[in-house]
Order: structure tokens, then C-alpha cells, then sequence
């Protein structure tokens, strides 16, 4: 097989806790350097609280593994400073194709609408991914610890610390932490030794995952068969990575044998028979896997804490198993980070379990309908299938019943106790728990980006034209140094003096108009805004004293012990 990418190999250093007697002492520790541990590491980095990773390798993935990466993911990387490597290398798409046997039935575009700083989605090889995330973490090593091939062998949970033994090439050594993040895959040794269970399902299927290097005219989309000629009785994927790697799924049936599929002599015909004959490529990588849709019951032990596929995992198709572990961990670092400085009770931390329980269920419903439908279990549902693929060749209602992967979408905490005030009479899609649609903006003048104006602190956006309060204002940001203010402005409404000289306040002109369109922000009206860039509260007439009551909740100050359990053996 060809490779195009050459694996960075990072420097193993010896431990200064060798040389101690008693066990260091740090704040939080994450095992596992994938994207979920990074991820974690660069974000709380970012808000002032260091971690030590561990990883008992030296480099990243070894092939393209997760290659889909959604819109609110790329916006969480430019949150963390590693989108534009990723939008500059990866390959841009938003429009899917559905095929039947040899005809397309339908298409569908992810983002139609413009006023968007990153696309709905691009692929990208996950070894990118990784290599930008290790990129950012070395430009944080003031607050990121960084071990390479250090080995977790031994972890004692308990009610207050976690105690973790690492095994080196130099002996093993011992740390503390009060907080312990585990990001170390789903086959999570970790979980293993706190004999924590992974549940679900395993879907008797098999497939087989090509990654090929060829020049080809096929157009930068997702394009999903059912049935082909060149397959038959089974599906087919095809995606478009960089470097001219394309990747494509092969669904082989539960009697396949996975070591006979993987060998390169059986792959070329499969490839050869869907590009044609005289179609010249080169495999690259491939792997036969089978579905898993599993979570566990609760993401939290004591003080440890579950991410990634360590705590849920779900079939590729959908892009959902990245994103949504993507989506976890900004879901917990941002009340972690609280936590850690004092800010916020622990019993905020408990509600990382309570959302992201609901993004998994979520996640794994999606996934396991999309499996349903492209591997058929009986006659009657392999003709529902195929009835369906038909109709949509004309008729909207069966395209929407047609699963070839529900792709990932942000999720929306409806239900989450954090929740604040809601003005129902407000945009339905923008109610508390949802998360941020992006819009142009100008800053200083100078063109700019809504969603790079909220994230990483609590922000409160009021429109221009604000008449309602501002004394009480003033007084809120100078009690409370954790909330920041974005005045939005039509081009034609300057914010009036007292508004502009606020502390910690950003003035930002709404150029096109998507800010008042994409939220009914009008005059009186305002939002609060969560760290990981989710609606706290939303209001058509501001009021001081509900924003601090409703920040205050958003803390986790008015959760009680019952009605959010931190998790404990």
C-alpha cells in the first residue's frame, strides 16, 4: 500500500515525577492524545487552566479514520485556533447524492443559505485533524503538559482526587489530580479498570473501508448507492479527501471474513469493478470494521470523566461519532474550567452528563435508524427500503424517509436545567439550549464574524437601539467580571455613548442584517450567551437583574444534589 502522509513522531522526555518520592499533584489530567484529549487540553488551556495529556504513543492516527468534519465542529476549531489549517487543507463539499441501482433518486444541499464563515462540512484525513490539534497544544505548553508514550497502567478513583500510575520506558511514576479526563477510545482501558460498562448494540454487518490515490472527475460530494451494479445487494460511499485520496465504503455482509477483505488482492477488484478498468489508483489504507452504537450510563465516576469514544460511540455513517465527541467536550471543559477556579459549584460538571447523555441518545437514535435502513434485516424491511428509494425519485415525502446517514447537526439542550428566561415570541430555532448561527459582521470597521465575537466567556448582545436598564448594566459588568457585553448596530444606529463605554463591551455593526434576521434581536432585546456558544436566556426586553439570575443559573448555582447527581460509585 501507498501512503501520501508521513506520520509526525513527537519526542519522548522523562518525567521530573521519576526523581520524587510522593505522587504530583496536578489539577487535571487527560489520558489520551486523539482528538477528544487535545481538544480538551487546548480548550481549557484557553481559559487559563493547565493539564497534563498522556498517551502512550508518539504520534498521530494511522490512516484517514474520521474524514467528515460538520460546520459547529469546525466552529468549535476556530473557537480553539485550528480551523483555518483544516479549511485550508480539506476538501469543501455540501451537496449529497443518492443513488439506486443506477440512477439517482435525489440530491440535497447541507447549507444553502450564505452568511456562514465555514462550510457545512469538509473531509479531511483524522491524522490532520490530529496533527493541527498537537500544532496548538505545543503554542499553549505554558498550560499543556504533553507526554508522549506514557502509559496508563493503574487508576484509583475517588470521592475527592484521582491517583493514576504511568508507565515509561524509565520507570513508572505516579500522579494526582482532582480531575481526570478520559479520552482513551472505545475499547477504553481506563473504563476497563474502573469496571465500568459500555452498552448497546453490534449490528451483524461488515464493511469495508478503501482508501485509494487516483485523479478522477468525480465532483467534491457525497455520493451514497444502494444496490449498484458494480456492488450489488449492497451499498456503497464514495468521498473525496485531499491529496487526491478518495474514500470508499464497501458493505460486505456479516459472513465476510475481515482478514481476507483487508488483503489488497481482494480489495483492487472491488475498487476496480465501481472506477472501471482503465481507471489507474493506488490503496492507500484499509480497514474492515463492524457497527457499534453504545454509551455509557453515565459519562461520570467521581472525578472522572468520560469523553469521546471512550463514553459513546456510533456507526460512521452520519459523521456523527467526531462531531459529536467534538460537541462533548466543549460541552464539558467550559464548566470544568469553572469549576476549577472557584467559579462554579461541582454539581455544574454533573450536568455534562445530564446534556451530553441527551447528544449520545441522540446520536446513536440517528445512527442506528441509518443502519437499519442501508442493512435491510428482513424481507419486508429490504422492501420498504427499496419502495422508499423508488418514490423518491419524484415524490419530497419518501426523500425524507430515505437513511443514508442522518448527517450531524449541533444539539440542542431543550431541556437542560441551565436554561434561563425564554421569550417564546423569539426565532423558535434560537430558544435556549440551541446553539449560535453565525452571520457577518463588522468590527472597527473592518470585516468580522458573529461567532468569533461569543464563546469562552458568558456574552450578553443587546441590540443598539437599548433603552432599557443601562444604569442597571453598568452596575452587572462591574459586579460580574465572568459575563462580557457585544452591542449589535444596524449600519445606520451608532450605540449611544452610554452603551459604547460599558466595560468589556465589543461594538459590532450587523452589515447584512442576518444578526436582527437570525434572532428577532430588536430594540430592548437580548441574549445570553454560554461559553461553548449556546443560549442561556433570551429576552425582548432586558432586564439586569434576570440576566444575573439567569447567569447564576447558568452556573450551576441553583442546582440542588438530587436534581443533578454528580455521579459517585
Amino acid at each position: 500500500m501507498l501512503t501520501t502522509y508521513n506520520n509526525p513522531v513527537y519526542p519522548y522526555r522523562r518525567a521530573r515525577e521519576l526523581d520524587a518520592g510522593a505522587p504530583h499533584h496536578c489539577p487535571v489530567v487527560i489520558v489520551g492524545g486523539g482528538p477528544s484529549g487535545l481538544a480538551a487540553a487546548v480548550d481549557l488551556a484557553q481559559q487559563g487552566v493547565a493539564s497534563v495529556v498522556l498517551d502512550d504513543n508518539n504520534t498521530v492516527s494511522v490512516g484517514s479514520r474520521a474524514i467528515c468534519f460538520a460546520k459547529r465542529t469546525l466552529e468549535i476549531m476556530d473557537r480553539l485556533g485550528c480551523a483555518q489549517p483544516m479549511l485550508d487543507k480539506g476538501v469543501t463539499w455540501q451537496v449529497g447524492k443518492v443513488f439506486f441501482q443506477q440512477r439517482q433518486v435525489y440530491e440535497f444541499n447541507l447549507l444553502p443559505e450564505t452568511g456562514h464563515r465555514v462550510p457545512a462540512f469538509i473531509n479531511l484525513q483524522q491524522y490532520y485533524f490530529e496533527e493541527y490539534l498537537v500544532d496548538r497544544a505545543m503554542q499553549l505548553d505554558d498550560l499543556i503538559d504533553l507526554r508522549w508514550m506514557h502509559k496508563v497502567t493503574a487508576v484509583e478513583s475517588h470521592d475527592d482526587h484521582s491517583l493514576i500510575t504511568v508507565t515509561t520506558e524509565d520507570g513508572d511514576y505516579r500522579l494526582r489530580c482532582d480531575h481526570l479526563l478520559v479520552a482513551d477510545g472505545a475499547n477504553s482501558k481506563i473504563r476497563d479498570m474502573l469496571r465500568l460498562e459500555s452498552k448497546g448494540q453490534v449490528f451483524q454487518d461488515r464493511f469495508l473501508i478503501a482508501d485509494v490515490i487516483m485523479q478522477a472527475d468525480f465532483p467534491t460530494e457525497r455520493w451514497f448507492w444502494f444496490d449498484p451494479p458494480f456492488h450489488p445487494e449492497q451499498s456503497v460511499l464514495l468521498h473525496k479527501q485531499p491529496d487526491n485520496v478518495w474514500r470508499i465504503d464497501f458493505q460486505l455482509g456479516w459472513d465476510a471474513d475481515p482478514e481476507e477483505e483487508k488483503k489488497e488482492e481482494n480489495i483492487r477488484p472491488r475498487v476496480q469493478a465501481m472506477l472501471g478498468e482503465d481507471v489507474e489508483f493506488e490503496l492507500e489504507w484499509a480497514s474492515v470494521y463492524t457497527f457499534r452504537c453504545r454509551k455509557m450510563d453515565d459519562f461520570i465516576h467521581r472525578r472522572v470523566y468520560f469523553i469521546g469514544d471512550s463514553a459513546h460511540q456510533v456507526s460512521p455513517f452520519g459523521a456523527r461519532g467526531a462531531n459529536g465527541a467534538i460537541q462533548s467536550v466543549e460541552n464539558l471543559t467550559w464548566k470544568l474550567a469553572r469549576v476549577v477556579k472557584g467559579e462554579a459549584p461541582l454539581e455544574l460538571i454533573a450536568t455534562y452528563n445530564q446534556e451530553r447523555q441527551y447528544g449520545a441518545a441522540e446520536n446513536i437514535l440517528n445512527s442506528t435508524r441509518a443502519t437499519d435502513f442501508i442493512t435491510p434485516k428482513s424481507r419486508v424491511s429490504r422492501l420498504f427500503r427499496d419502495t422508499t428509494l423508488e418514490l423518491a425519485e419524484e415524490f419530497d415525502f419518501a426523500r425524507s424517509l430515505v437513511n443514508s446517514g442522518r448527517l450531524s447537526l449541533p444539539c440542542r439542550y431543550n431541556d437542560s436545567p441551565l436554561n434561563g428566561d425564554d421569550d417564546s415570541s423569539l426565532p423558535r430555532d434560537r430558544a435556549p439550549g440551541s446553539c449560535a448561527s453565525d452571520a457577518p459582521v463588522r468590527l472597527g470597521g473592518r470585516p468580522a464574524w458573529l461567532l468569533n465575537q461569543l464563546g469562552g466567556d458568558f456574552v450578553l448582545m443587546l441590540d443598539a437601539r437599548q433603552t432599557q436598564s443601562l444604569g442597571g448594566l453598568r452596575d452587572l459588568l462591574e459586579r460580574r467580571d465572568d459575563l462580557r457585553l457585544l452591542v449589535v448596530s444596524a449600519p445606520e444606529v451608532a450605540p449611544s455613548e452610554a452603551l459604547a463605554s460599558m466595560p468589556r463591551t465589543t461594538l459590532v455593526e450587523d452589515c447584512d442584517g442576518l444578526v436582527a434576521s437570525r434572532y428577532g434581536l430588536a430594540s430592548d432585546g437580548a441574549y445570553l450567551w454560554r461559553p461553548d456558544q449556546h443560549v442561556s436566556a433570551r429576552w425582548r426586553r432586558f432586564d439586569a437583574d434576570r440576566v444575573e439570575a439567569c447567569l447564576e443559573r447558568a452556573l450551576g448555582q441553583s442546582l440542588s444534589m438530587p436534581e443533578v447527581r454528580h455521579a459517585s460509585a
